[in-house]
């Protein structure tokens, strides 16, 4: 006997939008919702299987048999079934038990279940999403934080690894926890935001959460969808935005999970040519049907909305956009126009981005992370661009990590290699990444990319720092690099906290807290940072000394600094061409002794009209041995200069 009656939660128009592409907010229609009928309690369940022959509700309350609880087809041909299980509540464990065409029974958890078990069953649960929140300042206010003009300093992280505590070295903190530790740690290193590496459900810990099985439910790894809001809430509370990585590029073949979802190509493209990932193994969802569009556009709303996420990093751009990433010659397909461009993947990441825009604003961030030269990846839509707010600076990253392992002797030689993101940063809206990819899979830590000695490997960081936090564009900084983490990173265990006991280490991560705060409170060095007039070259062309000098300028005519960055061990007595009546003093140094640095202390030794630079005056300014010399420019010479204040120790 059948014990499901008839209910919906669908409008005609629901369903309308929903085949159009156009629903994007479908968590409040599909899924697990506890709802009253005729005055009793229970779950309302719907899914999307449009080529099932029968849709069955199986869980802990019938002993998982498919006889007795079998939804209803909509019989508007959606392919939609639904309908209403009286006395369910939250917590109940369920799955859909679907007959395909050939009479297979597969076993599948709710694609839109905010919560999944923790096993290798991996059932959904009944759950919600309600919670108290308490960050309505934050809200009111984000658009300040996450404006193009505004100081972005992001550390990314992985929640599994970042700390562990306690007898068990498996164990991990759970969300609460780690608020306890993270929203402290946030504040003091003086980080803007936070990015998690996804939080979504995945069922295989060595892909870091990036072969996501649930996509609309928090990882139970870590808690409940509460103790995951009660982190996000911490955090605004104490003015930090939160980042989260999104997936919409690929997911896994899991039996339980979207792969062949009601026995045929549901999610995935049915070509494999553009349906599966040969990297990755996995498959690749089929941005040219309208219900796949609709599904993950709602799935980055709800992100957005019912986790108040003030921004989503979405992965693997690279690989969406271009019909012949990692394929072979004849594994691919062109386009129309005979083109290796992904049509359908780019119309929807325009609309997507379109939508989140026009939903929130500019009080979320969209970010692509594409290490091709895509164009317009951050112009607006209406303009034939893509629509991100921002762009991972994929170019800078590699040129400047290669860079810092050449011999200081052979610098000269790869020059160029430190200076030419100056010609492009300003086709897009750059972040500038050091990532949780460039520490693993055999890359060495950053700390160990670099060339020379152990004191020559820190002061090459502390100058690479220098330069990242000083460079037009907003910063991402992975967990462990900030204070100069030996061992890649291993996603099994815990940071190397320990090192902080070495003075060598935690110079380096004061050295991050006063850049950060550099970056925070002088305003030249982030209104400007998407705009021309904030950059400036002073010598970029200088390899027989690997110097390099910039201007960064504020709103603000005199607000202005200029950086200069001695890529030898050599101490220099450098002569820097300045404009006429300005003057300088120097205000940051990054071979101070408060960072472990040997201590010489940079000093203008000389000021004279002489012209040099293509600028009629000079200064001659005492340089130490790699390092990032930060000067500010004083209205006459008599100006008393507003010091930058650091952090004590």
């Amino acid at each position: 006997m059948n014990s499901v009656k008839t209910y919906t939660l669908f409008t005609e128009h629901d369903v309308y939008l929903f085949k159009e592409g156009k629903h994007y907010k479908l968590y409040d229609k599909f899924g697990a919702h506890s709802v009253e009928k005729d005055g009793i309690q229970g779950v309302y369940f719907s899914v999307w299987a449009p080529n099932a022959k029968k849709v069955s509700v199986i869980g802990n309350f019938n002993n998982w048999n498919d006889k007795d609880h079998i939804l209803f087809p909509r019989w508007d041909e959606s392919g939609i079934w639904e309908g209403f299980i009286a006395g369910l509540t939250w917590g109940t464990l369920y799955k859909y038990a679907i007959e395909t065409p050939r009479g297979e029974i597969l076993e599948k958890s709710d694609p839109y279940a905010l919560s999944w078990e923790q096993n290798i069953q991996a059932a959904s649960l009944v759950s919600t999403t309600w919670y108290e929140w308490k960050d309505k300042e934050w809200l009111k206010n984000r658009w300040k934080k996450n404006s193009l003009n505004a100081p972005i300093s992001v550390y990314e992280m992985h929640l599994a690894s970042w700390l562990r505590e306690g007898d068990d070295p498996k164990r991990f903190l759970n969300y609460r926890e780690i608020a306890k530790k993270l929203v402290p740690y946030i504040k003091e290193m003086g980080f803007t935001h936070v990015e998690f590496m996804p939080v979504m459900e995945y069922p295989y810990d060595p892909s870091w959460g990036y072969q996501i099985t649930g996509f609309y439910a928090a990882t139970s790894r870590f808690g409940s969808p509460q103790d995951l809001m009660f982190l996000i809430n911490e955090l605004h509370n104490n003015d930090i935005g939160v980042i989260l990585d999104w997936v919409p590029s690929h997911f896994p073949g899991d039996a339980n999970g979207l792969y062949r979802f009601d026995g045929s190509y549901l999610y995935e493209h049915e070509d494999p040519r553009k349906g599966f990932h040969p990297d990755w193994k996995s498959y690749i969802f089929n941005y040219g049907r309208n219900e796949v569009k609709s599904f993950l556009i709602s799935n980055a709303m709800f992100w957005l909305e019912r986790y108040h996420a003030d921004g989503l990093r979405v992965d693997a751009v690279t690989s969406m956009l271009h019909l012949d990433y990692s394929r072979n010659e004849g594994e691919w397909e062109p386009n129309i126009y005979g083109e290796n461009v992904n049509l359908e993947a780019k119309a929807f990441l325009q609309e997507f981005n379109t939508a989140v825009y026009k939903e929130f604003g500019d009080n979320i961030i969209t970010i692509a992370e594409e290490s091709s030269d895509f164009p317009m990846l951050t112009k607006p839509v209406h303009d034939g661009g893509v629509g991100f707010g921002m762009k991972w600076m994929m170019g800078w990253m590699h040129d400047t990590l290669d860079y810092f392992k050449v011999e200081h002797a052979d610098r000269k030689f790869s020059h160029h290699k430190l200076t030419f993101a100056s010609m492009y940063m300003y086709n897009e809206n750059y972040m500038m990444p050091l990532s949780h990819d460039e520490v693993v899979h055999g890359k060495a830590s950053l700390i160990y990319k670099m060339v020379g000695d152990e004191w020559q490997k820190f002061a090459n960081l502390r100058v690479l720092y220098v330069y990242m936090f000083t460079h037009p564009g907003a910063k991402l900084l992975f967990m462990g690099d900030e204070f100069g983490q030996t061992s890649e990173w291993n996603f099994t265990q815990s940071l190397d906290w320990h090192l902080l006991e070495h003075p060598i280490h935690k110079g380096l991560q004061t050295l991050v807290k006063d850049l950060n705060h550099i970056y925070r409170y002088e305003t030249a060095f982030y209104e400007n940072q998407f705009d021309k007039s904030g950059f400036e070259w002073v010598e970029a062309d200088d390899l027989e000394n690997s110097v390099i000098t910039y201007l960064r300028k504020g709103k603000k005519k005199d607000d202005v600094f200029m950086v200069v960055l001695n890529l030898t061990p050599k101490v220099l007595d450098y002569k820097i061409g300045i404009n006429a009546g300005t003057h300088w003093e120097v205000v940051f140094n990054s071979d101070d002794e408060r960072y472990n640095g040997s201590g010489v202390k940079p000093e203008i030794i000389k000021e004279q009209s002489e012209p040099w630079m293509n600028r009629p005056n000079s200064i001659i300014l005492k340089l130490p041995p790699l390092a990032g010399v930060v000067l500010k420019m004083k209205k006459d010479k008599k100006y008393k200069l507003h010091r930058i204040k650091l952090h004590k120790r």
